[in-house]
């Protein structure tokens, strides 16, 4: 009934982005069998974990995000599949495969059974579920067509291009008919975006002491749509490269070590002139769609018409360290965590 389960608990809440210290690694107890008046519950047992950016904003007390802040001395909690090992509730039977949101543990009991959702496809990699097929594809899936609407021969630029969400933003824009450009910031992952990923062009920003010049050289022409997932800076050049009735879909700010960034941006003057609609989003925004998002990404995926690249850390243990990762661009591909 009680067995052994290592967990990934918050220590304290931050200010810049998360280090590997700011979470411990504790074992505790946890049940197997759903407890009694626990009515609708589950227990999982927990395989894959998913590394994303947006757990720095839980871990920050006055971050003001659209969910609630980790409390110092809690479990972490993130997107993850997970093995139904004993259920109380009737859609959910032992056995099944299921992803949502869940403990960074190796056991769970959830009681919130509406988060999780039950994998019905066998046939993609079971990791996929929180990556491809999961939050960080259905984002790319829905910011690219429900924000920029992309058209065939227009101009697509993509920050933070090898990551979870922006590989996959590149892919689906090329396959529209788009010219296609991603920014990342290590050779390797400049390499990785034009040789397997099929991006038109890629450049290491790091490498770039004027983005706005750097711009200018990969879209002489200007920029239709800006897919922007780090902010800051590389949003600035954007703006200033930006064509007439051009979209930016506003999705992370992942160069931004702190809540605000103190240098804030300077060419917003930009969306008037050239009459750009820039526009945050999230993806629970559009969950109408999801359905129509698995049929398509699964037939891409049996097709062979998209990569995803995959960064997999191994243990428990080293979840904190991966998470971390994120935001020192140590990961190449979508972070996951093999419990």
């Amino acid at each position: 009934m009680e067995v052994n389960n290592k967990m990934v608990v918050f220590k304290g809440f931050i200010e810049g982005s998360p280090k590997e210290t700011d979470m411990e690694v504790k074992v505790g107890k946890a049940r197997t069998r759903v407890p009694e008046g626990a009515a609708g519950a589950v227990i999982l047992k927990n395989l894959y974990l998913s590394c994303d950016p947006f757990l720095r904003g839980r871990m920050r007390e006055n971050y003001g995000s659209y969910i609630p802040p980790f409390q110092p001395g809690s479990v972490i909690e993130g997107f993850g599949v997970s093995k139904v090992v004993d259920s109380a509730n009737p859609n959910f039977q032992v056995g099944d495969l299921v992803s949502g949101m869940i403990g960074w543990e190796e056991y769970s009991l959830i009681q919130k059974t509406e988060q999780l959702r039950k994998i019905q496809v066998n046939d993609v990699p079971l990791s996929y579920h929180i990556g491809y097929l999961g939050m960080p594809g259905f984002t790319a899936y829905a910011g690219l067509y429900e924000v920029c609407s992309p058209k065939k021969g227009e101009f697509v630029f993509v920050s933070a291009a090898s990551g979870a969400v922006g590989q996959l933003v590149g892919q689906l824009a090329k396959l529209k008919g788009c010219y296609v450009v991603g920014s990342a910031g290590t050779k390797q992952k400049v390499e990785l975006l034009k040789n397997q990923l099929g991006f038109d062009e890629a450049f290491n920003y790091k490498e770039e002491s004027d983005l706005n010049a750097a711009l200018q050289r990969y879209f002489p022409q200007g920029i239709d749509i800006y897919f922007d997932n780090v902010g800051g800076s590389m949003l600035d050049a954007a703006l200033l490269n930006m064509r007439m009735h051009g979209r930016i879909a506003a999705c992370g700010v992942v160069s931004q070590q702190g809540i605000f960034d103190a240098n804030g941006i300077h060419n917003l003057i930009c969306l008037i002139t050239k009459r750009v609609r820039m526009q945050g989003f999230l993806q629970s925004d559009y969950l109408h769609l999801f359905p129509q998002f698995l049929e398509q990404m699964i037939k891409y995926y049996k097709e062979g018409s998209i990569k995803y690249i995959e960064d997999m850390t191994e243990g428990l243990e080293n979840a904190p360290a991966a998470l971390a990762g994120l935001f020192t661009g140590k990961n190449v591909g979508k972070q996951v965590v093999r419990i």
